[in-house]
């Protein structure tokens, strides 16, 4: 259904690989305001068409690759594109979201998004151009790995492409799936495309992408990037130490999981950290498409240029396997991308199962600084072969069939990335809450504002943290829908507030006045839309979404757009059966002190929890009220129809 606004291409592909039948889907004006692009939009079109209690690796599961309509206007860091489903790792909503080139080709192609159905009797690819959309036998791909597959489907052309591995062939509940080097890691999008017999995408085109005010946009866009560039963390910080500049940080602050999070330091963070990866294995900077920031890491492998270890493989792989090897875990970043396995998964199911044989509840082989057989581990788990046959399900079933349920890190079954909730009880909070499961992301990534940024909270202060978690959330939702990677939020922080650490009186002041300024934030987030009427400064998001497309847009709609998508993914996990008992995390973060000494470095959790989903205008078991419905636009929703637990009956009201 085409749209009368820009920004969009206004065409959404519907692809029925069982049939072969290639359609438009109708997609309507009223869904792209209110939901935008990316996981949002996602979103709605499985809240609309997927029947609830699918198996998620079955032909009914439905297969969304969406971009936004920043995508590809050349606006700062706006290649990412979406893929969503069920996800076949914890029955929940499924999204990831990632960089590489596919996003931008296929709105070059004419197409704003992919509604891929059913499945193909023997393995195939889809090639898209601006004329013509085919299904194109891919057997002679069958075993290859990530970059190879890509290779072989552009054929030497100037595209976009993505691609799954033998872990997603193999349906490897957490395989990834790969653009370019940017993976797709998170909730096993790549076991879906697997379960379809879809090794890949190709995309080809040179449409533009008309925008409503060009000069307005133009305009702001360069100011943006001046922005960006000038910014202490995404300026400086990030391009010179990408991703892993905080580990070493996050060692000493206690946050940095190590030994399966049984502690959150590590005495060789040195060794792993952003600054040795730049000062002794850093070959050159690399950005996604249109990225001012450049934070990726270029290193070598045997005489080849490829992509370097981001923060999470780092510390899931080093810290928490007690291994302080770069070289090592430089390789094993390779061969996880090659495999099209999800990092932040595999390096913590690894641990888990270093501590389950430590304690001979599972003896696998897998043992603290063992590095011999972590090569033929990640082997095993995408051939589903051996122990990796059980390691390929994840956390959340190896501590069903073998135990340690307390010490078992996962949140819906999504394992838990690299960031240790006991010391940023905000980030705890969360991880619990995310939709998708345990993610650092989703979460609100609360540990900046409380661990790792120029100024922050106090860490252990619970009743500050669920307006600021709330907060984190909606924004990072609504950045991530419009189009653009995360990291453009950082400038939201004046760059005068980077100066604060190094006075240490007038940072105690502001963290004092950041933590108890809560009632503030908790007021801020229950405003209507109509009384923030306004574009935030270092957030020239909104903005830019507004010249694009014509939309009217200000920072209220903006973050209420993020409730809404949000609100929108819980009613969706609520609907297959997904409760508040599941917005939990394992005991060792809730009752084990991280620090010896410190009652508070816990996760209290059920402290804040109320608070949160009052907050959110959801009830004590966490179900949005209908209220909350018709203020975020979500009326459409039968709560009735939905799989709500008993007791629940005042939801309703």
């Amino acid at each position: 259904m085409a749209t009368h606004y820009k920004g969009y291409m206004g065409k959404i592909l519907d692809i029925n690989l069982s049939s072969g039948e290639i359609g438009e889907y109708p997609l309507s004006d009223r869904d792209r305001e209110l939901f935008i692009g990316g996981r949002f939009l996602s979103t709605k079109i499985l809240w609309d068409e997927l029947k609830p209690g699918t198996d998620p690796l079955s032909p009914e599961n439905i297969l969304v690759i969406m971009t936004a309509p920043l995508t590809g206007t050349g606006a700062p860091c706006t290649s990412r594109y979406d893929i969503s489903a069920k996800s076949p790792l914890t029955g929940a909503i499924g999204h990831s979201n990632s960089g590489g080139n596919f996003g931008i080709y296929l709105k070059r192609a004419g197409w704003d998004a992919i509604v891929i159905r059913g499945k193909a009797k023997k393995l195939a690819y889809i090639e898209i151009d601006e004329n013509r959309v085919s299904i194109n036998d891919a057997t002679k791909l069958k075993g290859t790995n990530t970059q190879i597959a890509q290779e072989k489907m552009l054929a030497g052309r100037k595209g976009g492409s993505m691609a799954i591995g033998v872990a997603g062939e193999n349906l490897v509940k957490f395989a990834s799936v790969v653009s370019q080097e940017r993976s797709h890691g998170r909730t096993g999008m790549g076991a879906v495309m697997g379960s379809k017999n879809l090794k890949g995408i190709v995309a080809f085109g040179n449409k533009k992408i008309e925008l409503a005010h060009p000069d307005k946009f133009k305009s702001l866009i360069k100011d943006w990037i001046k922005l960006i560039q000038k910014h202490p963390a995404t300026g400086e910080q990030m391009p010179r130490y990408g991703t892993a500049s905080f580990l070493t940080l996050l060692s000493a602050k206690h946050a940095l999981p190590t030994k399966n999070f049984q502690r959150g330091s590590f005495e060789d963070a040195s060794l792993i950290g952003g600054e040795r990866l730049a000062e002794e294995f850093l070959v050159k900077n690399f950005g996604c498409l249109s990225c001012p920031i450049r934070c990726g890491r270029v290193v070598m492998i045997d005489g080849k240029e490829v992509k370097g270890p981001e923060f999470e493989v780092l510390g899931l792989l080093g810290s928490n396997m007690l291994i302080n090897d770069m070289k090592a875990i430089i390789r094993w970043n390779y061969e996880l991308d090659l495999l099209g396995l999800d990092a932040i998964s595999t390096g913590t199911t690894i641990a888990f199962a270093a501590e389950l044989n430590e304690k001979g509840l599972w003896k696998n082989g897998i043992e603290w600084g063992k590095k011999s057989n972590i090569s033929k581990i990640l082997q095993d788990i995408a051939h589903k072969k051996g122990i990796g046959k059980d390691l390929a399900e994840g956390v959340r079933f190896l501590a069903n069939k073998y135990g340690g349920k307390e010490f078992a890190p996962h949140v819906k079954g999504l394992e838990i990335p690299a960031y240790e909730p006991r010391a940023s009880v905000g980030h705890g909070l969360g991880y619990a809450t995310a939709t998708r499961g345990a993610c650092h992301l989703d979460g609100g990534y609360m540990v900046y504002f409380e661990v790792s940024g120029p100024i922050t909270l106090k860490p252990f202060h619970y009743r500050s943290k669920p307006a600021f978690t709330i907060l984190d959330q909606n924004l990072l939702a609504a950045i991530s829908a419009g189009g653009q990677c995360l990291f453009t939020s950082w400038t939201m922080l004046p760059p005068a507030l980077y100066k604060i650490p190094g006075r240490k009186w007038l940072s105690s002041f502001v963290t004092y006045f950041l933590t108890y300024s809560w009632w503030l934030i908790s007021l801020v987030v229950k405003l209507p839309a109509w009384l923030l009427n306004f574009h935030m400064p270092g957030l020239p998001h909104s903005k830019a979404i507004m010249y694009a497309t014509g939309m009217k847009m200000t920072y209220g709609k903006f973050f209420q757009l993020g409730a809404r998508g949000f609100t929108l993914e819980k009613l969706f996990n609520l609907r297959e059966g997904i409760t508040r008992k599941d917005d939990a995390l394992p005991a060792r973060f809730t009752e084990v002190p991280l620090i010896s000494g410190k009652k508070n470095s816990v996760v209290r959790l059920n402290r804040m929890l109320p608070a949160y989903y009052r907050l959110r205008g959801w009830d004590k078991n966490g179900v949005p009220t209908a209220r909350t419905l018709k203020k975020l636009q979500l009326d459409f929703v039968n709560l009735d129809e939905l799989n709500i637990p008993n007791g629940c009956s005042n939801c309703r009201k």
